[in-house]
């Protein structure tokens, strides 16, 4: 996609939406819908109805505005082919670009090791629910699913952005059938439960706190940061300069429409046809709200169909977060290399990367440590500050994005980025 030529309106205007647009808006959507999704109706369903009602406000500006920005500060370097980790350099300087790399890198990583451990669990829960059979020993299992993956992964990047989108419209398709099959079982208990203190289940865990606590989830649910930066690089060389960030950010904001009507429909689907009490069962199962659906519902399509969509939904953001995994070792890699007066072949460099990746992902996949406990503990506070603040701070620091401040979405921005930190650091407390 990044071949195309580049693009001219005769009349000045925005070029017409084209096909690669719609790739790349669904290709975004693939990234974000993963494991945080599979998780949100757990963690937000259980405070309640309030939270629920709140995230459908928060949701859109949260994930729009914020990467938006995210794209226009990689939109700001000066070369066509620079990165987040090139440009971060160029703005604030070889040892402050370093630290914002490194930051980049355990904003993403951590969320790779997620998805690891998601699937794993995923497979093995329908090996011995639905298929009633032993599933082999965790560590072989991990190593052969985490190794399928892999093995993808070293088909390409542009091969993955393609097949990320392609597989995107029939798991929307699938996700809104189930989301739908489940409304004869919705109950009045999410409403029942409605209380300005907090759902009853949530015990001395009042409304408040849930509300707080829950963001840090709720960034993670939406985010696709990993693969903004390889936007933000394709789409300009295919449009120039002049259109590119016109061009992300209706590509962006497409992609975020789409992705918080789909998700938030299905998530107050699942939240009304379970109690509070069952959400946060699920909770202490470490298990996917698909998951807990096909052991909890005696139906053969929420059986199969659950784990199966869970299963596709957390590989398409799996190979989605590595792309953003890759970039951000290897630019660790060669500015630790540069600083020694030594340099490393690109394919040598990928090829270490991918190494590494594999063997971390496959011991946590096999240790099965709290999903929800990693992503509270360690991407939500860097993820929040390198998606949330620290393009705030690049609008109000560098010469080249003045033109973006004053906006009343950036004080949003940052204030819903202290929220996530602060709540992120409490969890760890």
């Amino acid at each position: 996609m990044s071949n195309d030529k580049i693009v001219t309106a005769d009349n000045g205007q925005i070029p017409k939406w084209r096909a690669t647009d719609t790739t790349w808006m669904l290709s975004l959507y693939g990234t974000a819908i993963g494991a945080g999704v599979l998780f949100l109706p757990i963690n937000a369903g259980a405070g309640g109805l309030l939270p629920l009602l709140v995230m459908l406000v928060l949701a859109f500006p949260m994930t729009f505005f914020a990467h938006r920005a995210l794209c226009r500060f990689v939109l700001s370097g000066k070369s066509a082919d620079g990165d987040i980790t090139v440009v971060a350099e160029e703005a604030f300087g070889r040892a402050a670009g370093g630290a914002i790399t490194v930051l980049y890198f355990f904003a993403i990583y951590p969320i790779l090791l997620v998805y690891s451990v998601g699937i794993t669990n995923t497979v093995i829960n329908f090996m011995e629910h639905q298929l009633a059979m032993t599933p082999p020993p965790r560590v072989l299992l991990s190593f052969v699913l985490v190794g399928a993956l892999m093995l993808i992964v070293h088909l390409g990047e542009n091969l993955i952005v393609k097949v990320m989108s392609v597989l995107v419209f029939p798991f929307i398709v699938v996700l809104m059938i189930l989301a739908l099959f489940l409304i004869p079982e919705w109950n009045g208990a999410l409403f029942t439960d409605f209380a300005w203190s907090g759902s009853s289940a949530m015990g001395s865990q009042g409304l408040w706190m849930t509300l707080w606590l829950v963001i840090p989830v709720m960034v993670f649910a939406f985010n696709h940061s990993p693969i903004i930066s390889s936007l933000a690089v394709a789409k300009r060389k295919e449009y120039g300069d002049k259109y590119v960030e016109q061009k992300c950010g209706k590509i962006i904001g497409m992609s975020n429409v789409l992705m918080v009507v789909t998700v938030m429909f299905f998530v107050f689907s699942c939240a009304l046809c379970l109690t509070p009490a069952e959400l946060l069962d699920a909770k202490a199962q470490n298990i996917s709200i698909l998951s807990y659906l096909a052991n909890r519902f005696d139906s053969p399509v929420i059986a199969y169909m659950g784990p199966i969509i869970a299963f596709v939904a957390m590989t398409k953001s799996f190979l989605g977060h590595y792309l953003g995994g890759k970039e951000g070792f290897n630019g660790m890699v060669n500015k630790a290399l540069r600083s020694q007066g030594k340099t490393i072949s690109q394919k040598k460099l990928d090829n270490i990367a991918a190494i590494f990746m594999f063997v971390t992902a496959w011991i946590v996949a096999t240790l099965n440590p709290s999903i929800l406990g990693l992503i509270e503990s360690l991407g939500g506070p860097i993820l929040a500050i390198i998606l949330f603040l620290m393009p705030m701070y690049a609008i109000h620091k560098l010469p080249v994005l003045a033109k973006y401040r004053g906006k009343v979405s950036n004080v949003f921005i940052v204030i819903m980025g202290l929220i996530a930190i602060s709540a992120a650091v409490y969890s760890l407390v």
